[in-house]
């Protein structure tokens, strides 16, 4: 059995390799979107101002974004982004306009006035055209032009993948947040625009009306959004770590009623997610629930729904356990996002299992708050069957690509194991809260998170990352009865990975450390032994014994 075990797992790594040996290829327009390019890096973005008229009969958008910065090295070239079809207009700086050059989606401005280390400056672009029709929201993103069941316009913007600069200019890195902004949308009268923020002013016209919302925080590109519709607005007050804080609902008119009952799961996330991660990080631009044409996403302070008024996903448990069913899907993973995308926001779109991983176990977190562990339990074992092993969780740097969808499941169940492995709840969540300070309002990379987790933990990491988040191979504890004694050690995995594991010998716990590199021993086993192992471990077992 012994060879038969080892064939398997030399063909297993015959497709692997096979696998990562189709590369992928990436473009120029990879690295000036995902790279920081020279004329990126030189310069801290500080406020936009950006305002949009949108003419919904038509499709079309125009306006402008004014681009607060500040000089951190000296050069005349600024690197900002807009995708075609849309267009720029001009840009302007100082009264004058400037002249600019064009390689794709990058648009490369050259500065008449000599930019100073430590000064500060901004220009205005104008912009205007019909930006790209959203595919499959939120997943292939761009505008979505749909119209309600009276008729109605229902429009909304959702971007994350294909990126902010689908339909506004803007300094497309995730790497640098704007500090704050100011969002102003036109539309026609008599409908409604709900973006970021809180709700600063609204300018009524003839026609139209300027919606003017204010974020007083930091924010990420893609997390920037229009929302247009027959809405209706209710509000409630949550009493939370920082005080009151205001939970404003938007949705069309008809649904005011099943959002009443629905948006009942806001307040048990809330106090969910502020127990198991701290305060909800953004009290100054209040919490918004949207509801929007498509099935949601994690704006900023605009959180985004279209789960249909359903509990699970679209009224499916992704888990298959039952308990996917306790909660609206979309409520409560897209406000996990606030803690993480929102708060903690990837640098490089190549680890956003930071955003993912995390916010897909907050799910898992929200079960264990309301109802049990052994429910938490269920769910994240449940969605395993989801999970491919594809390709790492880890993109490639520096080209805007992310890596596997296994970020959720996969990441999910590997922070599930990492709780296994602190064996004490309570430092858990403190390691999760104090994360949430540690790293308050900035971007982070991969080699942070594992760093810090590495250090509450208490030791090296470093091949529990690498298995689980730059390999595919799932690690397989193999193991033998040989008498009396247990043999054990690992397969299928990197020669750093040494996680210990806990076992139950006749029902009673008990950890083993095995080791990729031999057989460890466990001695003078009683006679008749029943050897289990701790399911809440994601790994792979191959009884040697059998």
């Amino acid at each position: 059995m012994k060879r038969l075990f080892n064939v398997f797992t030399l063909l297993f790594a015959l497709l692997i390799f096979l696998h990562d040996s189709r590369a992928q290829t990436f473009t120029r327009q990879d690295s000036l979107k995902g790279g920081l390019t020279e004329e990126r890096i030189w310069w801290d973005l500080t406020f936009y101002d950006l305002s949009v008229d949108v003419d919904i009969d038509n499709e079309f958008i125009s306006g402008s974004n004014v681009v607060h910065y500040k000089v951190l090295e000296e050069n005349q070239v600024m690197q900002i982004d807009l995708q075609a079809p849309m267009e720029i207009n001009k840009i302007i700086q100082n009264g004058k306009e400037l002249q600019y050059t064009s390689e794709g989606a990058a648009h490369f401005i050259q500065l008449n006035d000599k930019q100073k280390v430590g000064s500060t400056g901004q220009l205005e672009i104008f912009f205007s055209g019909n930006p790209v029709v959203a595919k499959n929201p939120p997943w292939d993103g761009g505008f979505t032009w749909s119209r309600d069941k009276n008729g109605n316009p229902f429009v909304a913007t959702s971007n994350q993948g294909i990126g902010a600069s689908v339909w506004w200019p803007c300094k497309e890195h995730p790497y640098d947040e704007v500090d704050s902004m100011l969002i102003s949308v036109e539309v026609p009268n008599p409908w409604i625009d709900v973006s970021n923020g809180r709700l600063r002013n609204t300018i009524k016209k003839e026609n139209t009306t300027i919606y003017q919302w204010f974020v007083n925080n930091p924010i990420n590109n893609y997390g920037v959004n229009i929302n247009i519709g027959d809405y209706v607005n209710f509000k409630e007050t949550y009493d939370g770590e920082k005080g009151k804080l205001d939970c404003s609902y938007w949705v069309l008119s008809y649904n005011k009623t099943l959002a009443k009952k629905q948006f009942e799961d806001v307040p048990r996330m809330l106090e969910a997610f502020e127990h198991w991660f701290g305060p909800y990080p953004f009290y100054e631009d209040s919490y918004k629930l949207v509801e929007a044409p498509y099935l949601g996403m994690e704006h900023q302070s605009s959180v985004t729904y279209g789960n249909g008024y359903k509990n699970g996903y679209r009224g499916t448990d992704l888990s298959q356990s039952g308990w996917g069913m306790k909660f609206d899907f979309i409520i409560i993973h897209e406000s996990g996002h606030e803690w993480f995308a929102n708060n903690i926001t990837n640098s490089d779109v190549a680890d956003m299992w930071i955003h993912e991983s995390f916010t897909h176990y907050s799910e898992n977190l929200f079960l264990d708050y309301h109802y049990s562990t052994e429910a938490a339990n269920a769910y994240i074992q449940g969605v395993r069957s989801s999970i491919q092993n594809d390709r790492p969780i880890i993109g490639e740097y520096g080209v805007a690509y992310e890596g596997s969808g296994d970020m959720y499941y996969k990441g999910g169940n590997m922070l599930h194991t990492l709780r296994q492995l602190f064996d004490d709840d309570e430092k858990w969540r403190m390691t999760l809260r104090d994360m949430n300070k540690e790293f308050y309002h900035q971007t982070v990379s991969s080699a942070e998170i594992e760093a810090y987790l590495s250090k509450a933990y208490g030791n090296d990491l470093e091949g529990f990352f690498d298995q689980y988040l730059r390999d595919t191979r799932i690690p397989t504890l193999a193991y033998r009865h040989l008498g009396n004694n247990l043999l054990f050690k690992w397969e299928n995995t990197n020669d750093q990975f040494n996680m210990p594991v806990k076992i139950y010998i006749n029902g009673e716990p008990q950890w083993i450390e095995p080791t990729a590199r031999q057989y460890n021993i466990l001695k003078e086993l009683p006679e008749n032994v029943e050897i289990t192992i701790d399911p809440n471990f994601y790994i792979a077992t191959f009884n040697l014994t059998e």
